[in-house]
């Protein structure tokens, strides 16, 4: 597994108004491991996650991915480049097939354009077998081949989710953003969320999370940022974040107190 940063933030700043909400954030995640972004409500993981997708612009400080700049290209432009989310709230279509989700996401992909696949011209055919294959792939890997026909929306919340990571990992991410990955699931569909990343993590794939839930994150994680008011208070490994006072303070100053 190479060490070397895949995805590196330098001195990344947003302000809307009066309020820094990222302000002098600089880090660099490791190609190939797990990094994930914790800290309280309004701590600017969900405006750092914009930045890195392109949904938001930094008002200073350069994004670097591949040792390539992107700072304030486009959200599809910086898909293109292999930098795929997922996001807190499902949004999957839940009348749609699984299949035929998850083939959304692998459609980004084609080459043979909109009216080849529109007249069924042989590329066009031809390329629809190979994503469709290639999705079923992607649904068995993550064991919801079965319900490649059912509705989306008449399956239980967290096998949706899995949906919807499946649907990204269709896209062939380089970088894979999950944003807050495990909101509503209950401790079983938790475990097998896990279960799914660190897979995910071992074909070679990089991730980037933001959790609130301190059990997952410490389970899988090999690097973890912490960021507070906006600002990078820590960083390091789960066991140097366990034992950071100013890590502490912020989880447990109240119930200290």
């Amino acid at each position: 597994m190479s060490t070397a940063p895949l995805l590196t933030l330098h001195h990344l700043h947003r302000r809307f108004g009066g309020l820094d909400a990222v302000k002098d954030i600089s880090f660099g995640v490791p190609e190939g491991t797990i990094q994930a972004v914790i800290g309280p409500n309004g701590a600017g993981k969900t405006t750092l996650f914009n930045l890195i997708s392109g949904t938001l612009s930094p008002t200073s400080g350069e994004i670097r991915f591949k040792d390539e700049v992107i700072t304030g290209l486009y959200p599809h432009r910086i898909a293109k480049k292999g930098i795929i989310r997922t996001f807190q709230s499902l949004k999957i279509s839940r009348t749609m097939s699984v299949l035929d989700n998850v083939l959304l996401g692998r459609h980004t992909l084609g080459t043979a354009g909109f009216l080849s696949g529109m007249l069924g011209l042989p590329k066009g055919r031809r390329e629809e077998k190979a994503m469709t294959r290639a999705a079923m792939e992607i649904l068995k890997e993550l064991e919801i081949a079965d319900f490649a026909d059912t509705p989306a929306g008449s399956l239980p919340f967290g096998t949706q989710r899995t949906v919807e990571l499946a649907r990204a990992l269709a896209a062939e991410p380089v970088l894979l953003l999950l944003d807050e990955p495990a909101s509503g699931l209950n401790m079983q569909e938790t475990a097998l969320l896990a279960e799914q990343i660190v897979k995910i993590r071992a074909t070679g794939l990089t991730v980037l999370l933001v959790e609130h839930d301190m059990s997952l994150v410490m389970d899988i994680s090999d690097n973890i940022t912490v960021l507070n008011f906006g600002q990078m208070i820590a960083s390091g490994t789960p066991g140097e974040i366990q034992k950071n006072e100013d890590v502490l303070s912020i989880y447990l100053g109240e119930e200290d107190a």
